[in-house]
């Protein structure tokens, strides 16, 4: 092939190339729109489709942490609570970005213009998860300032919350009593449900697999929640598969 046309062809496949990936960037999110269901204070169900609200991480179900008096909460069910008394049953409209590995849509969702991920940060009852988004570190630097929701009292990072130990960080504004320190970091779960209503139960199994048990199954009442061990009570169903946890076959 001549030379001029060699050149001629490879510039014309680069602009090809380019015009491509302008048009891949500028297509629109998809939209779903619906009344909304609350799984927990980060995953919601709209139109159907399980949604992870992308850049944020909020309180796990069975978390604790410390309220403004210096006493422990149950801030997991209260961040699900205040999601809920927010947006809960209202029309919403959600723009997807993409999806995660437990099969949940990305996004974010809205009402009347107003970002539920945003409200749940600069209200102080989720984090911006900066491992995968800055989008909304200056309404967590807002929530801090103000002592807003959970910066109040005292809490662990829900990413570090799932995976804590005697060495992991509390954040916060109150000053943590050394007996409450100790529950605050312990590994092991309560060995009674967070709320009536939160009684499944999950462990991993051998293989590294979460499975949840429910009320009834074969093998809900011989696991204990008491003793050391990855261990996790749930509200329902839908909160356990959010996390990853699938249904034990027996």
């Amino acid at each position: 092939m001549r030379p001029l046309l060699a050149g001629w062809l490879f510039m014309h496949l680069a602009y090809a190339l380019i015009l491509l990936s302008l048009t891949a960037s500028a297509a629109p999110a998809e939209e779903v729109s619906g009344i909304l269901e609350i799984v927990d204070g980060d995953t919601v169900y709209v139109a159907s489709r399980k949604i992870r609200l992308s850049g944020i991480d909020s309180p796990e179900t069975d978390q604790t942490c410390l309220n403004a008096d210096g006493r422990l909460s149950k801030c997991g069910l209260e961040s699900k609570r205040r999601l809920d008394g927010r947006f809960g049953g209202k029309q919403l409209t959600c723009k997807l970005t993409g999806g995660d590995k437990y099969g949940r849509a990305l996004g974010d969702c809205f009402h009347s213009g107003e970002s539920m991920s945003r409200w749940m940060v600069r209200s102080g009852w989720a984090l911006a998860f900066r491992r995968y988004s800055s989008e909304f570190v200056a309404d967590e630097d807002y929530a801090r300032q103000l002592k807003a929701g959970l910066w109040a009292g005292a809490f662990i990072a829900p990413w570090d919350w799932r995976h804590r130990t005697g060495r992991t960080i509390i954040l916060g504004a109150v000053q943590v009593p050394r007996n409450a320190q100790r529950e605050l970091l312990s590994p092991t779960v309560a060995a009674t449900p967070p709320d009536s209503t939160c009684v499944i139960k999950a462990n991993m199994s051998r293989n590294g697999e979460c499975i949840y048990h429910v009320p009834g199954g074969e093998f809900y009442d011989k696991l204990r929640m008491d003793i050391p061990g990855p261990r996790r009570w749930f509200c329902n169903p839908a909160e356990a598969e959010a996390a990853g946890c699938r249904k034990s076959k027996r």
